[in-house]
């Protein structure tokens, strides 16, 4: 039974900060470099007492109105984030209530980063393959910047707050092709909160600076930058090669390439390295930032209303585990 996406929504938090905001605090910025370098321009942050969840609920009732569909058609609900509402229960759980689905569905938590949107898509994509489901509702949502110093100004810049829900079913609009999926946990530790789980859980308090000037925190997220762009480097390249040989296709036979929006330069930095056309290279990430599992699904929403989205379609995501994954979509 072939695994098609249906409809996808999403949600973004009311408040945003803008890179005048971000100059404000840091002066020895400017708005021009930030716009440059990372290609944001503003960024929605949630509020104090707003959660991945509460977001992700919102994502769903965007979809279900957006796209006329009825709660009672779900039956598995998948949710991908790293900023859970508590380490237990699920947060799958308590959106099945809060969301008014029925009690006879299958509902998971999973913990993933900026792979998290295609490890959702192949779980989905199983259930409805194996007749186990047949609507797979799949939330991503993250608040990553309630794990950023207040100070660390490189990572502020960078990551937006935000969620999306895409129903996965017997039909749609994409067509689910084939898996390309990979993991080396030896980078584990070059993007991390290090603090919270139960291997470190007093606060470490050991706020400093490495030899940048950067902000350093065990107790807040970490990210070697420099680390992080030499592994997506090495591994996309390959991902993509491996996406296109498992499904059979040739590269120039891709109509449009959507990567996880990480920024403006690693994502011009691959395309150049792959020899991707610009035209066929989307991006969506000056008003948003990088909104981790949910840059894809939201990329592909906007896509789609520009009426892009044709042919092939391959999607990649990559970064904090190390984890990687790419698909192709075969659009109808």
């Amino acid at each position: 039974m072939p695994a098609f996406i249906k409809a996808i929504s999403y949600y973004l938090p009311e408040k945003i900060i803008t890179n005048q905001d971000l100059v404000g605090e840091f002066p020895e910025w400017s708005v021009e470099k930030i716009a440059v370098k990372i290609g944001v321009s503003e960024r929605h942050i949630s509020a104090e007492n707003e959660t991945a969840a509460d977001m992700g609920v919102k994502a769903v009732e965007a979809l279900f109105t957006e796209h006329d569909i009825e709660k009672r058609e779900i039956d598995f609900l998948l949710f991908c984030t790293q900023s859970s509402d508590y380490f237990l229960p699920t947060s799958a759980c308590v959106m099945q209530e809060r969301l008014g689905l029925r009690t006879n569905i299958g509902a998971l938590d999973f913990n993933l980063g900026c792979s998290g949107y295609i490890y959702g898509l192949s779980l989905a994509k199983g259930l409805v393959y194996t007749g186990i489901a047949s609507n797979v509702l799949l939330v991503t949502a993250e608040t990553y910047n309630k794990h950023i110093h207040p100070q660390d100004k490189g990572n502020r810049t960078i990551f937006g707050d935000g969620a999306a829900a895409t129903l996965i079913a017997k039909d749609g609009f994409a067509k689910i092709g084939e898996f390309s999926l990979g993991t080396d946990g030896r980078g584990a530790e070059n993007l991390m909160v290090k603090q919270g789980g139960m291997r470190y859980r007093k606060l470490f308090n050991d706020l400093g600076k490495d030899e940048r000037g950067n902000i350093t925190s065990s107790d807040h997220l970490f990210m070697d930058g420099g680390e992080i762009f030499n592994f997506t480097a090495d591994a996309v390249p390959i991902l993509v090669e491996n996406v296109l040989k498992k499904n059979r296709l040739a590269q120039d036979e891709i109509d449009l390439f959507i990567f996880h929006q990480a920024n403006k330069y690693m994502m011009n930095y691959l395309r150049k390295l792959i020899e991707i056309d610009k035209e066929k290279f989307y991006i969506y990430l000056e008003k948003v930032g990088n909104t981790v599992s949910s840059t894809i699904p939201i990329a592909l929403y906007e896509a789609k209303k520009e009426n892009l989205l044709k042919g092939n379609v391959l999607l990649a995501g990559f970064g904090v585990g190390y984890s990687w994954g790419g698909v192709n979509l075969k659009i109808s």
